[in-house]
């Protein structure tokens, strides 16, 4: 048995004031998304596509000086495939003289280079891929709702999917905010933000309903800020030693996975406090108790504890 005497950290004494900060959070982000949209990168709106083959692995930094000097704008230099391979892609419309002209420019740096194929890439992909990652994102959300509902209790699925809905529309609101470029790179990283918040949410899930049945005293605010306790270092350690790998990948790995470890940063910070306040804030909100994680008797079991109940023979005979 769980001891109670020792009085946990009250991270539910202030759920209020964190529920504020929440709500202005999401308004704010649905108020800026409403007004400057998202950034979309060219996996969206469409561009063209220059494939080139250096003769040396070139550094892709003084490329995109190079393309910004000739006047270029919009553009995305990327690795493709080998060191020596760049993948070149512009907002502007497709046209056989572009492909030449941002070839003949970077030769003009000294570089040895061919060009090995263009190609457009028209906005009705582009459109169809924000209507593809949105309903991915709306049916993870969905995933995990009927996920927790059955492998915890329905009330868990509810405070494990408000918290993933509010750690995206929190990075699409910071990523409208400052006009970052949105493309597929920073979709997956909202994927994978949703699968770490889910994981932390899901340990405190667990330690909640596993002491909702060991712990005899107590309400439910207590038990959820003596989970919350025992989960805390835990949390601490794994978002902490996360976002060490993040700034590194941020710092050391290129502009091209720039925004992709910006929101993953992002996703981090915010889905480490709606792990521990949003959703554990919902569960007390939404009134979980005791009864709803009782453990149902198995068929037959009640039935013979029944007939083991008649005293033995020897009480008889007194």
């Amino acid at each position: 048995m769980v001891n109670v005497d020792k009085k946990p950290i009250d991270f539910m004494g202030i759920r209020k004031a964190a529920g504020v900060v929440s709500i202005l959070l999401i308004i704010s982000s649905f108020v800026i998304l409403g007004f400057r949209g998202l950034n979309l990168g060219l996996d969206f709106t469409g561009g063209t596509s220059v494939e080139l083959e250096y003769k040396q692995a070139p550094d892709l930094s003084d490329v995109r000086g190079r393309l910004a000097e000739a006047g270029y704008e919009d553009f995305v230099v990327q690795n493709f495939g080998a060191q020596t391979s760049v993948l070149v892609r512009l907002s502007d419309a497709f046209d056989d003289e572009l492909a030449k002209s941002v070839t003949e420019d970077l030769r003009a740096s000294g570089a040895e280079l061919e060009l090995v194929r263009s190609n457009f890439v028209g906005s009705q992909v582009g459109d169809e891929l924000k209507e593809d990652s949105g309903l991915g994102l709306l049916l993870a959300l969905v995933v995990v709702l009927i996920y927790v509902g059955m492998r915890f209790q329905f009330k868990f699925g509810v405070a494990s999917v408000v918290p993933l809905a509010h750690d995206v529309i929190i990075i699409l609101g910071i990523f409208s905010l400052f006009q970052w470029t949105f493309d597929l790179s920073v979709l997956a990283a909202l994927l994978a933000v949703i699968g770490y918040s889910l994981n932390d949410t899901i340990v405190v899930a667990d330690r909640i309903r596993e002491n909702f049945r060991k712990m005899r005293a107590g309400d439910s605010e207590h038990i959820i800020n003596e989970s919350i306790h025992q989960t805390i270092n835990r949390t601490l350690n794994t978002s902490g030693t996360t976002l060490v790998v993040l700034l590194a990948l941020y710092f050391l790995g290129g502009e091209a996975i720039n925004n992709f470890a910006i929101a993953l940063i992002i996703g981090v910070l915010v889905g480490t406090y709606s792990s521990i306040y949003v959703s554990a804030s919902l569960l007390l909100a939404l009134g979980v108790s005791r009864d709803d994680l009782i453990i149902p008797p198995k068929e037959g079991v009640a039935g013979q504890e029944e007939e083991n109940e008649e005293p033995p023979e020897w009480l008889n005979r007194m």
